[in-house]
């Protein structure tokens, strides 16, 4: 009884379909968000949505594009519209394991049938999106991990320096060093710092990051008492020694949508 027993233990072992390992799934199909670490390579994209669209954008991507975006691998980090929204902006990013997770994600949501009856019904009445930006990016060495994070009602920067000729590097060194230890002292949160992936224009020159504040109020007094802190005028003139480090730069102050995972 004990050897039909184990012969049927045995069986049921043996004749149980075993699932696909992450390896073998991310090489020939799309691995579900839910089973992906800590993404490393991220994406972000800014929409220009249409006349009279930016609405209708919306309510696609929480209706439909979030959840399908994870079905097919794509991790929802964040998703933003500019307080000053002259453009019909939404700007988003997604995480990825690497960029070649991030190829195959996208084919698979592209061929998804969910996705393409979710298109065409959403643009019936006309297109939604005019055009798309897009970086991809990967984490400096000091950034911190990005978390999907609950905490508002807060406002977010997006900060986009350009530095001059061979700077990035000193302009990192002092962020790592210097500026995200100021940042903290005088009440602005860290959420990521990204470098360009290699390959794209001003990779070797542009640094992108995001933090954020209470409100716009407290932004304005954060960045009032940080121009003001002695540390930050000792880091920033010793910083520049052998000449400036920021060319030019770019910022807008993004409220989170109510879909969004981080606010």
């Amino acid at each position: 009884m004990k050897y039909l027993s184990f012969l049927l233990l045995l069986c049921l072992v043996a004749c149980k379909p075993s699932n696909k390992s992450k390896m073998q799934r991310t090489a020939t199909e799309a691995m579900p968000a839910d089973e992906m670490t800590d993404p490393v390579f991220f994406e972000l994209r800014t929409y220009y949505a249409a006349p009279n669209k930016l609405n209708a954008l919306l309510k696609r991507f929480e209706d439909y594009t979030l959840k399908i975006f994870e079905k097919n691998g794509m991790l929802n980090m964040g998703y933003w519209t500019p307080i000053e929204n002259t453009e019909n902006k939404l700007v988003y990013l997604l995480g990825y394991e690497s960029k070649g997770q991030r190829d195959s994600a996208w084919a698979s949501f592209r061929d998804d049938p969910e996705w393409k009856q979710a298109y065409a019904n959403s643009i019936v009445e006309g297109k939604l999106v005019d055009s798309v930006d897009q970086l991809f990016l990967n984490y400096t060495d000091y950034s911190p991990p990005l978390k999907k994070e609950d905490k508002g009602p807060r406002v977010f920067s997006l900060r986009t320096y350009y530095t001059h000729t061979g700077k990035l590097d000193n302009l990192n060194a002092r962020f790592k060093d210097h500026t995200l230890d100021i940042f903290t002292n005088n009440g602005m949160t860290n959420i990521a710092y990204f470098d360009l992936d290699e390959g794209q224009e001003g990779f070797n020159n542009t640094l992108v990051y995001l933090i954020s504040f209470p409100d716009t109020l407290e932004r304005k007094e954060a960045w009032k008492r940080f121009g003001e802190d002695p540390n930050w005028k000792s880091a920033y003139a010793n910083s520049r020694k052998d000449g400036p480090l920021v060319d030019s730069l770019v910022h807008v102050l993004l409220n989170p949508t109510s879909f969004s995972p981080l606010k």
